[in-house]
């Protein structure tokens, strides 16, 4: 019903801190470093995917009738019944999507420092 408000929750932190990330690195010259990835560009990354997957699970939920265009949005909030329900699919479906989309993400960020760092063989350095 509303597990995508988690990830959604995420992706606004996420997008908070690169901002504020990206005005530091401009600010101290290191946004551009030598070797390796930036920290904001990496933190754009994880939001790109929490952005992503939030729209397109609030899609879905629209698609279901689950979210309506007036207040209160949310049709598990009309019953006070089903708000239980309701918190219960986001404590463990919501939050258990954005730790996933996280893990990836951090995987994705250790497999691109390895990348990127990794020496030049001396077969591509010849040409």
């Amino acid at each position: 019903m509303a597990c995508f408000t988690v990830p959604a929750g995420e992706a606004v932190v996420t997008t908070i801190v690169k901002k504020v990330i990206d005005k530091k690195e401009i600010k101290e010259g290191t946004s551009t470093p030598k070797n390796g990835i930036p920290f904001s560009r990496k933190l754009k990354w994880l939001s790109n995917l929490l952005w992503g997957g939030s729209v397109l699970l609030a899609y879905e939920h629209v698609w279901h009738g689950e979210v309506k265009p007036f207040f209160p949005f949310l049709t598990a909030m009309e019953n006070p019944a089903d708000k239980a329900e309701m918190l219960h699919e986001m404590g463990t479906v919501g939050v258990g999507m954005a730790v996933l989309v996280t893990a990836v993400w951090i995987g994705i960020c250790v497999a691109a420092d390895v990348i990127v760092k990794r020496p030049v063989s001396s077969a591509k350095a010849s040409n």
